[in-house]
């Protein structure tokens, strides 16, 4: 018998029940497709943060989870064994016109109150630098706060860390203690005919990897195209956002459009072979916050669910959250992550 029960094994209740193992209780995770088999699966790993202007709680949860994701994978690492592909190498984007240059320059001012000095946002020349997006202006926005991540191998590293400390990784299992459920898109539906209208969705997304090898290099962004470079010598790229789509699964002509964008915004990945294409459904709840709190269908059971686009740069503060209103009953969590955000 375990003291939590997690059913879903993507980032979310991976991580959820990460936190639970180091608060000194049993944990069992319950996922029939095993870890990372979902959304959580992908390849992408842009782990970037919102723009430092109009500040709200949203922002500041992100903000803060992106501040403890150094340690929070670093000790994932060091229980597991494996690299979860983390780094925190910062973001560039190209600057497109003078416009865009001074609201640059405005959220810089942001940056150094709202990020504490932790992080930068600031404008640079493009001139002196080999990798980055071509920029018409010549100049670049940089920030220091962007860190990248292998998914993938995030879930692997994730799950064994588990198993290392004494929980179990389980394909199917009897619920017991206190039930976390983190089952993405299946769950959002459950919830949605429930109520008889839409909680949430799955948003299909498409991604590729290149074989380009920058793994020291910051990630870029260019013409809504995340580019990341891996350690493992590849470089992802993505992805696109499809509310209507006939396979989840397939990928097709958005995804070739993403990879034409990317090889024109960075010259250096014009002529770099396409290795693998992904794709995969991402729950977005009808708040696009991440749903957190009393499940609305389970009495007594919790949800965290709703990481789209955002899941792994939220997910060390959404385990941390979590883990206190589970375990100890100290709801920490903003008003606009509750499921009656979305209900």
């Amino acid at each position: 018998m375990a003291d939590v029960t997690v059913m879903g094994a993507g980032i979310f209740g991976l991580s959820v029940a990460w936190a639970c193992l180091g608060r000194g209780v049993s944990v069992q995770v319950i996922d029939p497709h095993g870890p990372g088999a979902g959304a959580s699966g992908g390849v992408v790993g842009a782990l970037a943060p919102h723009v430092p202007e109009n500040w709200n709680d949203k922002k500041a949860f992100q903000f803060d989870s992106l501040m403890m994701a150094e340690d929070f994978w670093a000790g994932v690492q060091d229980a597991s064994g494996l690299s979860p592909g983390y780094a925190r190498l910062g973001r560039l984007q190209p600057v497109p016109d003078d416009h865009a240059l001074d609201l640059a320059q405005t959220r810089a001012a942001g940056a150094r109150t709202l990020w504490q000095g932790q992080a930068d946002w600031e404008v640079i020349r493009a001139d002196t630098l080999d990798w980055a997006p071509l920029t018409p202006t010549g100049w670049l926005i940089r920030d220091t706060l962007t860190a990248r991540l292998h998914p993938r191998l995030a879930c692997a590293a994730l799950a064994a860390a588990i198993t290392a400390r004494g929980g179990k990784v389980l394909a199917e299992g009897a619920l017991s203690g206190s039930v976390v459920w983190a089952t993405g898109v299946a769950d959002l539906d459950a919830l949605t005919a429930h109520r008889g209208r839409m909680v949430g969705n799955g948003v299909k997304g498409q991604g590729a990897v290149l074989a380009h090898a920058a793994p020291d290099q910051p990630q870029l962004f260019a013409d809504t195209v995340h580019i990341v470079p891996h350690e493992d010598g590849t470089t992802a790229i993505g992805s696109t956002s499809e509310r209507d789509y006939d396979d989840p699964a397939t990928t097709d002509e958005q995804l070739h459009a993403v990879i034409a964008r990317a090889r024109a915004a960075v010259p250096a990945l014009r002529d770099a072979p396409v290795i693998e294409r992904w794709a995969g459904v991402r729950p977005r709840t009808r708040s696009r916050a991440p749903m957190l709190g009393a499940h609305p269908l389970h009495e007594g059971q919790f949800i965290a669910n709703g990481g789209f686009k955002i899941g792994f740069g939220m997910a060390p503060k959404v385990a941390q959250v979590m883990a206190d209103l589970v375990l100890d009953g100290v709801d920490g969590i903003p008003p606009d992550f509750r499921p009656e955000a979305s209900l």
